[in-house]
């Protein structure tokens, strides 16, 4: 699947010039995409023409120009939350759309997280990162509260991550 998902993905952007955040975006999602078992996990969820994208790693996974370009520390102990939206479009890849973007993380013993999302544009790409400190095989349940501009109530989207800083 992960094949045909990066040939439609080639196909789709092929004679299109690429913004470095769009890179990151595909990068990232590819990466995180695919379990140790290479089986393609889901990182996405869809809500009438809306697709919300989702993924949570370690910044110290990213190669340091990336994170250098977006300002974004890389360290095994810092969890990156990225969020994007896409409408449905003409394009095969949709377009990407601006939201108003909240999260809440807790770990298994209920400790609330500080999560500040900050917003990144780069021509048309738009996502939404947050960094957060984040301890070996921690797991963290992510409530993402997502309202796309021109709607007036958020998606809510649920997911748990466990982190391995070692």
């Amino acid at each position: 699947m992960l094949q045909t998902t990066t040939h439609s993905l080639a196909k789709a952007t092929a004679g299109k010039r690429l913004t470095p955040s769009f890179i990151l975006f595909l990068l990232v999602f590819l990466a995180l995409s695919v379990s140790p078992t290479g089986v393609w996990a889901g990182t996405s969820q869809t809500f009438g023409d809306y697709t919300i994208y989702y993924s949570a790693f370690t910044s110290d996974t990213l190669q340091p120009a990336i994170a250098k370009s977006y300002g974004i520390t890389r360290s095994q102990n810092l969890g990156l939350l990225s969020v994007s939206v896409v409408k449905k479009s003409l394009s095969p890849l949709g377009t990407p759309v601006k939201a108003k973007v909240k999260a809440e993380a807790t770990n298994l013993t209920g400790q609330l997280k500080t999560v500040e999302i900050r917003e990144v544009a780069d021509g048309a790409a738009v996502y939404y990162l947050s960094e957060i400190y984040v301890s070996h095989k921690e797991v963290l349940d992510f409530t993402l509260y997502v309202t796309p501009e021109g709607e007036t109530s958020p998606f809510v989207v649920q997911f748990r991550q466990q982190f391995y800083t070692k």
